[in-house]
């Protein structure tokens, strides 16, 4: 069995982001959109809608998703796939919550299938 390393990152605590609201921490030249939904469970997914890169982090958070300001596309807010009939993924970004400070491995992507 092969131990998983991951590069745990703190960018700020729960009361950072107002309930199923965003906030963005930068990774090189990629925004990270870290959203918190109104029962305080954390996500982050890169700022970038998979239809025409809208600005994910200004949608409405939602049902464990994410729509899109530009074109009310649905993101699933675990796996950064699109729901419904339109189809594109944005990366996501393990999350970690320990005593309301939040932590992100920004060098890990998953794409849930």
């Amino acid at each position: 069995m092969t131990a998983e390393i991951r590069n745990w990152v703190h960018i700020g605590s729960l009361e950072d982001i107002p309930r199923q609201g965003a906030r963005c921490v930068k990774s090189g030249d990629m925004t990270v959109a870290v959203f918190r939904t109104a029962t305080d469970d954390v996500f982050a997914l890169e700022d970038r809608c998979p239809h025409k890169n809208g600005p994910l982090s200004q949608g409405i958070v939602h049902d464990g998703c994410v729509t899109c300001p530009l074109h009310n596309w649905v993101i699933a807010l675990e796996t950064g796939a699109a729901q419904g009939a339109d189809e594109g993924r944005t990366l996501a970004f393990p999350v970690r919550l320990e005593n309301s400070r939040i932590y992100i491995d920004l060098s890990y992507s998953h794409e849930a299938v």
